[in-house]
């Protein structure tokens, strides 16, 4: 969440940057009870030293009629402004909770993702001698993909994939991760984009697919209506993408400035809802309630965590150069970066049989918004408590595993694996 201080400061500011975002904020509301809860903790705070006074008064010595009767009145006044503070002070929480982190100076104003800015594009879009197919006609057509069965088994927007189509997925996985976990790879990215920040690599983690309704809203990314699935009868719900898992990761744990940045690539099964998809979005495995995904998150200072988001950024489209994929790369607006983000990046890739880019990879920068609430912070080498800042960023999901299909794909239905992935699928060129 958003410092209360930071707000105090610039409420103007505020109120414009959450309308920017989209987010109807009663700043004025806010900064009252605040004012009402400051003034209730004040009197608290002064009546408890004055009880605390009265009763060190009285040690060792048995007290008087009165004495007791002024005991009882500083706890009766203690208790009526605790039931006051407890309904302000919920209120306050609640409201602040809706505030939304403001977005970097450089992060375009738009109402709508039609309003994300085309950084640049990268890559030529192949040209076909034939009448592409999409990725669904292909897959099926090779028994990779069958929902039909699957919908026996969970209902609509389920899958099997089989055969060389999981083979390629996990060669796309390895291969990542043979990059991340390199610290030469790392290095090089550095270097070549002019961080001034560690070339340390990525940790692989596989983290629980769950986590508590408290932890989860933490975080900011819990979405009840529209995304997460919860247990039944139980306090957990399950991830839609791994950084919600990861990012809560040293909740309540002060990290030593030494060991930071903490780089962490995890790999989930993640689940949503994806409430209101229609059309091409429902065909194939481009928009299912179950998929595998391979996550960038990053715990950094506040010095570095701007350039840990470029590094990300430089991460993924060094990955999509290799594989060779053509893409668009955005500056998302204000509307689209989410409540959490202080700045959002996406990479649109080619698909030809929709005739259009479409979104694969997010990376996205919070600051200290997800920390303040989870209470992870940093050490500096003064000694000083810090918040940390993170950083999350798709490295793989199923979206370039469609993108592979489709653009590669031959007149005779067969599929040509990109050479980088070769490797990592016993050396074969196609499937």
């Amino acid at each position: 969440m958003l410092d209360i201080q930071y707000i105090r400061d610039n409420p103007k500011l505020v109120k414009d940057k959450s309308q920017q975002k989209g987010y109807k904020v009663d700043v004025d509301k806010l900064l009252q009870l605040d004012q009402d809860r400051k003034k209730i903790q004040s009197e608290l705070q002064d009546l408890r030293a004055k009880r605390n006074s009265h009763s060190g008064s009285l040690a060792g010595v048995k007290p008087s009629d009165q004495q007791i009767s002024i005991g009882k009145q500083f706890k009766e006044d203690i208790a009526k402004l605790e039931d006051l503070l407890g309904p302000v002070d919920q209120q306050f929480n609640e409201l602040l909770k809706t505030v939304p982190n403001m977005p970097l100076d450089d992060v375009p104003v738009g109402d709508s993702e039609e309003d994300n800015q085309v950084v640049k594009t990268v890559g030529e879009i192949p040209e076909f001698d034939f009448k592409p197919k999409n990725h669904a006609q292909i897959a099926e057509a090779k028994g990779w993909l069958d929902k039909t069965r699957a919908a026996k088994v969970a209902g609509s927007r389920f899958a099997y994939l089989k055969g060389d189509l999981v083979l390629l997925d996990w060669a796309m996985n390895m291969f990542a991760l043979s990059k991340l976990t390199d610290q030469q790879f790392i290095a090089d990215l550095v270097k070549a984009n002019n961080l001034n920040i560690s070339s340390k690599p990525f940790v692989a983690v596989q983290p629980p697919a769950v986590a508590k309704t408290k932890v989860f809203e933490a975080t900011g990314r819990l979405n009840k209506e529209e995304q997460t699935y919860k247990l039944e009868d139980e306090d957990l719900w399950l991830n839609a993408s791994a950084e919600h898992v990861l990012a809560p990761m040293f909740l309540d744990e002060i990290v030593p400035i030494e060991e930071l940045p903490i780089r962490l690539v995890g790999y989930t099964t993640a689940f949503r809802r994806e409430a209101g998809t229609y059309g091409k979005d429902m065909e194939g495995i481009f928009r299912l309630h179950q998929f595998n995904k391979l996550e960038m998150e990053g715990f950094s200072d506040s010095e570095t965590g701007l350039g840990e988001h470029m590094l990300y950024i430089a991460i993924q489209e060094s990955l999509f150069t290799a594989l060779e994929l053509p893409y668009k790369l955005l500056n998302k607006c204000t509307a689209d970066i989410g409540g959490p983000n202080a700045r959002g990046v996406d990479i649109d890739v080619w698909l030809p049989g929709q005739g259009r880019y479409r979104e694969s990879h997010t990376a996205d920068y919070m600051t200290d918004f997800q920390t303040r609430s989870m209470k992870s912070r940093y050490r500096d080498e003064q000694g000083n408590i810090n918040l940390l800042h993170t950083n999350d960023a798709t490295v793989f999901s199923q979206r370039p595993l469609i993108a592979i299909i489709e653009n590669y794909q031959t007149k005779d239905g067969d599929v040509v694996i990109p050479k980088v992935l070769r490797p990592f699928m016993g050396g074969r060129e196609k499937i």
